[in-house]
């Protein structure tokens, strides 16, 4: 059975988006501090990605220049970051709300780059934006709650997954900017960055791993951040906009069904609600669908006399 170019894209995205949803597993069961973590995901993740990169002949053929470089290294620092309080916020919220929260990023794409390249918004993209925050709360948890002083680590956990999904969307806008650099590379730069830098803001030295823990180590390293880029790279450039808004999905759903299936914690009806409202505004500001156009259209007030 053969495929079309376009449905090997689709297959592709989505294996690489199912292999993500599964990190938080290897979070949990690595059992170790975030930073710990993320330096061992940075270590394994560039060695194979050094590989896949010297195999396809990309140092060969990719021309870099001082300003592509420091823009590389830059992004390193805020996806290092990004990183690090997204594993942490797994061990206080959850794999699924910590997941949850951080898709809320394409959102502060838009904010960001309105701000910084007075881009126009129009209420439409408003409106889908204001949609997705109020699904922010509910997915959260935060509304429901109860006694919030008796939440402190968890909502810490939230605002470490909310303040990484805005340093992901910043480095997502660098890219752009780096439009002659391979993906690869990127990632393979932010990945030296952890390396270099992440021993002396936390030592490593003094922490004993287990044999076992050495699995969940090299999995990050090697399936989620070296195949899994490499798949999800690999089928962007073969797909539109519509079918990638749709797939970029199965990241999310995946986390939510690990983290209930694997470790009983199911969400809330309201927080299912939440997810749903973050789904379909992402949509909505993806595919450019109608919003406040469309409520104005069915106003009778609105509505010309006939």
């Amino acid at each position: 059975m053969s495929f079309t170019s376009r449905q090997q894209g689709a297959i592709t995205l989505a294996s690489g988006g199912l292999l993500m949803g599964t990190i938080g597993i290897f979070v949990e069961e690595a059992r170790l501090d975030a930073m710990t973590l993320v330096f061992f995901r940075c270590l394994f993740g560039f060695l194979a990605l050094a590989a896949y990169c010297a195999w396809k002949g990309f140092f060969r053929t990719q021309q870099f220049t001082r300003r592509m470089v420091a823009l590389a290294l830059l992004t390193g620092v805020l996806i290092v970051t990004q990183w690090v309080w997204f594993f942490d916020a797994i061990h206080r919220t959850g794999i699924a709300v910590a997941t949850v929260v951080f898709h809320v990023q394409p959102f502060w794409v838009v904010l960001i780059g309105a701000a910084l390249f007075k881009e126009p918004l129009g209420g439409d993209r408003l409106g889908w934006i204001a949609t997705a925050f109020a699904g922010l709360v509910l997915a959260s948890g935060v509304a429901t709650a109860g006694n919030l002083q008796g939440h402190a680590s968890y909502l810490f956990g939230v605002g470490e997954a909310l303040a990484g999904s805005v340093l992901y969307a910043s480095v997502t806008l660098i890219a752009k900017s780096l439009g002659q650099l391979r993906p690869h590379l990127l990632t393979l730069a932010q990945c030296l960055v952890g390396v270099v830098c992440l021993p002396f803001v936390a030592p490593l030295t003094a922490v004993h791993i287990a044999p076992a823990q050495w699995f969940w180590l090299v999995g990050m390293g090697v399936l989620h951040t070296g195949l899994s880029y490499v798949l999800i790279y690999g089928a962007l450039p073969k797909l539109t906009t519509p079918v990638i808004a749709v797939l970029l999905f199965v990241y999310p759903v995946t986390a939510i069904l690990v983290d209930a299936v694997v470790y009983g914690r199911a969400l809330s009806a309201p927080q299912l609600a939440g997810v749903a409202l973050i789904v379909i505004a992402s949509l909505g500001v993806n595919l450019g669908w109608p919003l406040v156009s469309m409520v104005r259209r069915g106003d009778p007030a609105r509505r010309p006399v006939e």
